[in-house]
């Protein structure tokens, strides 16, 4: 639809700032520690973020606390896919479908600069495909309801394929099977960055934010009613007071409820999700593929993200520690096999660039396998009138946020509706992806990763030229990021930037380990960092990636 010429600036257009929003994390804390707020999140993962935002936009008074990093947990290692989830279609879970999609369209028009459109494409085979042949053309129709509910509004409807727009987008699928294929539109994201900016965007409508800061207690008044929690931040003890607590940790729900409730039933079902990388030279693809795995009803996708594919995911019940999730040999074998079984390659496990491993914080019980159990959330309150959210996905994350709000203002006794539908994420208002795109080089790097905030990294390498200067060669990662991170971003360590601000850790793991030294002095120069504590976080972050190598490699470290 073409507008004509506004007369004044946009409203939207108030969502661009004039300067850097600079976070400090002494100031921070000491404003958790003094005042006193409508609301304390707890959790800084996408939900507890979105929650902090939506009701920030409100007017209330909002602290948002986070024991590790901002999406240090799920946040950072989903499949980073922002789309409306075909396989609900085939579980019947048509509302899901249609909402998903419809939030799917509310992220890329509010953050332009993050969700990326990107065509999803599932080869057809004579033999062993994704769909017995006899299925192929019910399967289209799946694809007609996807566009009917609401992919339609993606700019472009799905599309059968020759044999040879297969192979334009991926040369090297094995083609002796092959007899044509499906192409569908869906986005994506980079998860860690995208809630990074939803907690800033709630920082810039007045929101008090600290990642470091984890919750030892859940304090509550004569009468039970939960008034805040004890956290302990940089090794200060202190309490944070509230009107209302929102528990959004995810898959560490149940320990933050069993706080505040005693006798409290299990809510959350941990689901193991795990993908690999491999550089792009040996799978050359254009978009993500969907392939099978021999012997089993999981498809897999490998999505290309650079010079890099991700192959992913594996979708099993987990019963370990939640505070070290890895991706196994025997994971990483199942994704290889199904890479080398689709195409004309031999990938090995010396490929693989890096890997994650996230936990998804299903709501529901043990019954059931955890790919067929719905994704949708559950929103409680309870006898102390905390709120807890669980389950839920990415892509709806902002809706989660607004109907947490609604509840906390009823537990208030306030009123005040969401404005988040149509409120512009820090960079997204007045972003033209297209024209950033077309400029090239760094502009484009930092363009779809801070959108018209990257001017002020621009700055940074005015005033000091080595800033442009790569942070790992071959990567796009500059020095002027590392400093950004630090005086913005809340970064505390190597492995804040290197794992999350960048990630330099799942596309290059051995390199990053590499540089991990000249981010720990580009971080000591800004944060005041001893080079005793410089010397122990960049020791810290090279053995936690001896520790995944490890893993993944069975007993051969770094």
């Amino acid at each position: 639809m073409i507008t004509m010429p506004a007369r004044r600036p946009s409203r939207k257009a108030a969502a661009t700032r004039g300067r850097p929003l600079a976070l400090d994390r002494a100031s921070t804390r000491r404003r958790l520690a003094g005042e006193r707020f409508d609301l304390l999140v707890v959790g800084g993962g996408v939900t507890g973020a979105y929650t902090a935002l939506d009701a920030a936009s409100r007017g209330l008074r909002v602290a948002l606390v986070e024991k590790d990093d901002f999406a240090s947990g799920t946040s950072s290692k989903s499949s980073k896919m922002v789309h409306g989830g075909l396989r609900y279609i085939e579980q019947g879970n048509l509302g899901l479908v249609r909402h998903s999609l419809l939030e799917r369209q509310r992220f890329r028009k509010n953050a332009p600069h993050l969700v990326h459109r990107l065509p999803f494409l599932f080869p057809l085979l004579k033999a062993d495909g994704v769909f017995d042949p006899r299925l192929a053309k019910a399967f289209e129709g799946l694809l007609w309801t996807y566009d009917l509910l609401g992919g339609w509004r993606i700019g472009r409807l799905h599309q059968r394929l020759t044999v040879n727009e297969v192979l334009a987008h991926a040369p090297t699928l094995r083609s002796g099977q092959l007899t044509g294929g499906l192409l569908y539109f869906d986005s994506r994201a980079d998860d860690a960055r995208l809630t990074l900016t939803i907690v800033r965007t709630a920082a810039a409508l007045g929101a008090t934010v600290l990642n470091g800061t984890r919750v030892e207690n859940v304090t509550t008044d004569a009468g039970g009613r939960v008034t805040g929690a004890r956290v302990v931040s940089d090794g200060e003890e202190f309490d944070v007071r509230a009107a209302a607590v929102v528990n959004a940790t995810g898959v560490w729900a149940d320990a933050l409820d069993s706080m505040a409730e005693s006798g409290h039933s299990p809510q959350v079902r941990p689901a193991k999700g795990v993908h690999i990388v491999v550089p792009w030279s040996k799978l050359r693809i254009d978009c993500t593929v969907t392939v099978p795995i021999p012997g089993r009803a999981r498809r897999a996708t490998c999505t290309r993200w650079g010079d890099a594919v991700v192959l992913g995911t594996t979708d099993e019940d987990y019963q370990g520690s939640l505070e070290d999730v890895l991706c196994t040999k025997e994971e990483m074998d199942f994704l290889l096999e199904g890479a080398n079984t689709a195409f004309d390659v031999n990938l090995t496990p010396d490929d693989v660039l890096g890997s994650i491993a996230g936990l998804r914080p299903l709501a529901g019980g043990k019954e059931g396998a955890t790919l067929d159990m719905s994704r949708d959330h559950r929103i409680t309150v309870g006898a102390g009138g905390m709120v807890t959210v669980t389950g839920g996905k990415l892509t709806t994350s902002r809706h989660m946020g607004e109907l947490v709000v609604d509840k906390v203002m009823e537990v208030l006794g306030r009123k005040g509706r969401s404005r988040t539908v149509n409120l512009p994420l820090l960079g997204g208002a007045g972003y033209d992806a297209e024209a950033v795109a077309a400029s090239g080089g760094i502009a484009a790097h930092l363009g779809e990763r801070y959108g018209t905030e990257a001017r002020f990294v621009h700055d940074l390498i005015a005033e000091d030229a080595s800033l442009a200067e790569p942070v790992i060669p071959g990567m796009p990662y500059t020095k002027a990021e590392v400093v950004y991170a630090a005086r913005c971003e809340l970064a505390r360590s190597v492995d804040d930037v290197l794992s999350r601000r960048t990630r330099a850790r799942l596309f290059g793991r051995d390199a990053s380990a590499e540089a991990a030294q000249v981010v720990g002095e580009l971080l000591g120069a800004e944060l005041g960092l001893t080079p005793q504590q410089i010397d122990a976080q960049v020791a810290e972050y090279r053995a936690a990636v001896a520790h995944e190598k490890s893993v993944l490699l069975e007993g051969v470290s770094a």
